[in-house]
């Protein structure tokens, strides 16, 4: 099982876990009662139940990069570029835009 952080601009905003069943999203219930919570994406609407997909939610396969950038991540890293998890995780610490994925720390 691998697990991110999601940030919307700086603040904690949900975590993203990958395991055997694919991939769910969950929103932090203190974001949540944030007066200017704001939704990652239009995709993702602010809720309290979790955002399960068989695959990578496209909005954060999105943020991975692409050509030879993705090149340039996969041999650095050594990463499938198949394992989406894993290159979320190197590559979107820092994106363009306002949402960042840090690798999930145990004491949230």
């Amino acid at each position: 099982m691998k697990q991110a952080e999601v940030y919307m601009y700086n603040d904690f905003a949900g975590i993203l876990t990958e395991d055997e069943n694919g991939y769910t999203f969950a929103y932090d219930k203190q974001y949540l009662e944030k007066e200017d919570a704001e939704p990652i994406s239009l995709t993702m609407p602010l809720t309290d139940k979790p955002n399960i997909s068989n695959v990578l939610h496209p909005f954060f396969d999105g943020l991975i990069p692409e050509g030879w950038l993705l090149d340039i991540a996969e041999k650095n890293w050594k990463i499938n570029n198949r394992d989406r998890m894993s290159l979320l995780l190197v590559c979107c610490k820092d994106c363009i835009g306002a949402v960042s994925i840090q690798p999930f720390k145990e004491y949230k």
